[in-house]
């Protein structure tokens, strides 16, 4: 069983997050914690091994060889009074006032010495380091030490760390959904343990990963995905444990029609598609070969007439070749019964998903994606139950606008309320707080909402005639009053 979140170790196959000062790098199931495997990060390179066995959150320096040592906590060295000018407006920035050469530095490195005695040796040969005021020496040597102090922290993957990074890193796989705004959906979907809930998004499986943690194992989640299959890199760096993905189910987009129109079948899947091409791809490899063959023969028969001792090995070569190609149709036969195999694997699971999303008793549904949400909302809300929350993100405002319109003219739904959140990081330190200079600019919108039964026969009443008759005859008259 895993440890506590705080005290659980690092162990070789585990997912993990690096990170150094603000910047996180994920290692997931492509570059697992494993022995000899070389890691580049901010332009640091190193090995993985001595990291196993550590518990989560250690900080490791990394030595010369590019081997990890977990660092030794210093204590700050405060030098007596230290020297400050009172202002900067003395200093230029000629480039003159280091005296270490960048040869000085790389000899300094290649003898081992350590990044904090580096540091030190640069502030001693800055001739305007005393010069700057204390909040320029701290900046300095903050600076300098992120660049010659090779510090790694190995810190475990969860939703805040992982979107964090993918909103820094790569805001366009995720459609620049800020960490803010995703901790927002999952509050609005009120996701908990137990919960049967339809996600629909393109955000390189974080959301998803978002709301399966959040479910911890529990309940079912059905994936509606676009597309020959669900993406799920991102879903793969949170490291859950196998049986996380027990009642995880997806479903096609494209038959969400036909499912709601009762056509619904499993005979054309999308993916019966790919297999084809990858059976026409093997068809064709086999043709190539063919060819080579018949391009061989030629030549062996010109052989036989020069040298008729070479007859028997020419023999041998055909009965090789007849066991080859024998060996070649097993195969074959293999690989189509293991595509045959997959294949049924793959409809035994969309009838299942299909056989949850009938129930139209979902307790929860999540969109995030780069498709407008319009169409996608209101066919997937079909298969939602009563009283329960909806939230649906997108990167711009306009396409949520025409999705409230809708709503609002279909029914069915309460509570509904575009919200856009806005994040501000401080820096806080002593006489000098402040919003940092660097803003997000925006973190997206969202549409959130509570189903309610649709009453059809409102709907279908809602003909101009019909309204007239509901309307009390006041109204009535005032709407026939010419103007003035």
């Amino acid at each position: 069983a895993m440890e506590g979140g705080g005290s659980a170790r690092i162990r070789e196959g585990d997912c993990a997050v690096l990170k150094r000062d603000e910047v996180f790098k994920a290692v997931s199931h492509h570059t697992l914690l494993c022995y000899f495997r070389k890691i580049i990060f901010e332009k640091q390179w190193f090995y993985l091994d001595n990291a196993i066995g550590h518990v989560y959150g250690t900080t490791f320096e990394v030595t010369s060889g590019g081997n990890l040592q977990p660092k030794q906590e210093v204590e700050e060295t405060t030098t007596e009074t230290k020297e400050a000018g009172t202002d900067n407006r003395n200093i230029v920035d000629d480039g003159k006032s280091q005296k270490l050469t960048h040869d000085d530095i790389k000899a300094l490195k290649d003898k081992g010495i350590k990044g904090q005695e580096i540091v030190q040796q640069l502030i001693e040969n800055s001739t305007t380091f005393r010069d700057k005021t204390e909040f320029a020496q701290d900046k300095y040597i903050k600076k300098k030490k992120k660049k010659y102090e090779a510090v790694i922290t190995i810190v475990k993957p969860s939703t805040r760390i992982l979107s964090t990074m993918y909103y820094a890193r790569e805001p366009g796989k995720i459609n620049h959904l800020r960490y803010d705004t995703l901790a927002q959906m999952l509050t609005l979907g009120n996701i908990h343990a137990g919960n049967k809930m339809i996600v629909m998004e393109t955000c390189a499986g974080l959301v998803l990963g978002a709301v399966m943690e959040r479910m911890g194992g529990y309940g079912s989640i059905i994936q509606m995905y676009p597309g020959g299959g669900p993406v799920r890199a991102a879903t793969s760096c949170f490291g859950f444990p196998k049986p996380f993905f027990d009642n995880l189910h997806e479903f096609p987009l494209s038959k969400v029609h036909s499912l709601l129109s009762g056509t619904f079948t499993t005979e054309t899947l999308p993916e019966d598609s790919a297999l084809m091409e990858e059976e026409s791809n093997g068809l064709a490899e086999e043709k190539q070969t063919s060819l080579q063959e018949t391009e061989e023969e030629p030549s062996t028969e010109a052989a036989m007439e020069i040298n008729p001792t070479e007859e028997q090995e020419t023999m041998d070569i055909n009965t090789e070749d007849v066991e080859f190609k024998e060996n070649k149709e097993k195969e074959n036969k293999e690989n189509v019964r293991e595509k045959q195999i997959k294949q049924w694997e793959r409809r035994k699971k969309l009838i299942e998903a299909a056989a949850l999303l009938r129930e139209k008793n979902a307790d929860g549904l999540i969109v995030a994606s780069k498709f407008h949400p319009a169409p996608l909302l209101l066919s997937l809300l079909e298969f939602v139950a009563p009283s329960r929350p909806f939230v649906v993100y997108c990167q711009y405002k306009e396409p949520l606008l025409e999705c409230y319109t809708k709503l609002r003219e279909r029914g069915g739904v309460i509570n509904l309320k575009l919200s856009e959140t806005w994040l501000r990081n401080y820096q806080v330190l002593p006489d000098r707080s402040h919003p940092k200079l660097t803003m997000s600019g925006g973190g997206g919108y969202l549409l959130s909402g509570i189903t309610v039964v649709l009453d059809k026969s409102r709907s279908e009443s809602s003909t101009p005639e019909a309204l007239k008759m509901e309307e009390p005859s006041s109204k009535r008259c005032k709407l026939q009053d010419p103007p003035c």
